[in-house]
């Protein structure tokens, strides 16, 4: 599944309704969301594992226990690694599991250890729907924030009517994309948020420049998560051979100079992550003209320090953000190296990682970083860089909400 795609992972209960659940998924396929599903041991009596896999594109999860699935991507890391949760049939029992935090299963443990929004889509017979128990286990998660799809009012499998039909495919889909088209999957709705990416290039002479190895991947992954979490970004980049997403505003500039004068023009926003692998040093005295080699002579380049971006925007009196996330490519003593950054930049955060060559992080399409806010450090999985895009946007909303309230 690509990363940077909308997803949800589905927890299919185990009822008669279950098989509704493969239209859903070819449904959410078609709107351009991605799909990972949990299968019950009920829902197994159902639906197979073979089908869902086939029509989601992804495996297919349905044991806590098993060394394998633990080893690839943990219960804990599957419970967060959607952008929704969602529950489809969500069962009476599943309902009262949920109600009184439960974890007994693999799908249980998943709803009880997710960060992410819940939605269920609950579905039994008609007397278990209106049992005050349900009732009670329904608002109860109401109360905890669960959205909630139906039931409907129909003919059911056991051959009454009434309330407790799972909703349509085409409802249930049509709810998931309303969600991610909706403000409450937009947290970032109305912040300004400026990003910088890529390496600058530094003159020699008209044909010759100092450079780094960044490719900016990293920085446009983090640009474009946070235009998704709904953002007004504008992207400084140095120059790349990356295309920026028509959900951000390009500024194309070169030197650390005018990525500098670019930065502050872009003031004022809400947040500022500086991505971008500046360089250290320019030449003092860049020819105008090419540098002609000669025989046994060696060119006098005369070094100069770049102005510091990231220090120069995090001491702004006027116009600091009100968070300025700095980077910190590291080949050796990472955290303590980004710790002293941190101290010595006056940023907020410091998102540091290792990009020493074995790592292949330069150019690279993975990345394992190390988030340090004051005293804390959290060392995060090595996932692709959009999946560390996407993590840091989290974090980056959790901090406007947390001040908003």
């Amino acid at each position: 599944m690509d990363d940077s795609q909308k997803s949800v992972l589905l927890i299919i209960g185990g009822g008669i309704a279950a098989y509704k659940t493969l239209e859903l998924i070819r449904l959410l396929s078609k709107l351009g969301i991605g799909c990972r599903c949990i299968l019950t041991r009920a829902a197994e009596e159902f639906v197979t594992p073979l089908s869902v896999a086939s029509l989601s594109g992804n495996k297919v999860y349905t044991d806590l226990f098993s060394l394998t699935d633990e080893a690839e991507m943990g219960h804990i890391q599957l419970s967060r690694s959607a952008d929704l949760v969602v529950v489809a049939p969500a069962t009476a029992d599943l309902m009262s599991k949920m109600a009184v935090g439960m974890a007994s299963d693999l799908a249980t443990t998943a709803l009880l250890a997710t960060d992410k929004p819940v939605m269920i889509a609950p579905a039994m017979n008609v007397r278990m729907w209106q049992h005050p128990a349900t009732q009670r286990n329904l608002q109860t998660l109401i109360n905890d924030g669960v959205r909630v799809v139906g039931p409907d009012d129909g003919d059911m499998a056991c051959g009454e009517f009434g309330p407790g039909r799972l909703s349509e495919p085409e409802h249930i889909a049509k709810s998931i994309n309303d969600f991610f088209e909706s403000d409450s999957a937009k947290p970032l709705r109305g912040r300004k948020v400026l990003v910088t990416a890529g390496p600058t290039h530094e003159p020699i002479d008209p044909v010759r420049y100092i450079a780094n190895r960044s490719s900016g991947k990293q920085g446009y992954a983090i640009a474009d998560a946070l235009a998704e979490l709904g953002a007004d970004v504008t992207l400084i980049s140095g120059p790349t051979r990356l295309d920026a997403s028509q959900n951000v505003t390009l500024r194309a500039v070169e030197s650390a100079q005018e990525m500098l004068v670019a930065c502050e023009e872009t003031l004022p926003v809400d947040a500022a992550v500086f991505a971008a692998a500046v360089a250290d040093w320019r030449v003092n005295n860049e020819a105008s003209q090419k540098i002609k080699k000669q025989a046994g002579a060696l060119p006098d380049l005369s070094l100069t320090e770049n102005p510091d971006i990231l220090a120069t925007i995090s001491g702004s009196v006027s116009n600091r953000p009100a968070l300025v996330v700095g980077f910190a490519a590291e080949t050796e003593n990472i955290v303590e190296n980004g710790k002293a950054k941190l101290d010595k930049k006056g940023c907020d955060w410091i998102v540091a990682n290792d990009v020493s060559a074995s790592t292949g992080t330069f150019g690279g399409e993975e990345n394992q970083v190390f988030l340090l806010k004051g005293a804390s450090t959290e060392s995060w999985p090595k996932q692709t860089k959009q999946g560390v895009a996407r993590t840091l946007g989290a974090h980056i909303s959790d901090f406007f909400q947390s001040k908003s309230t």
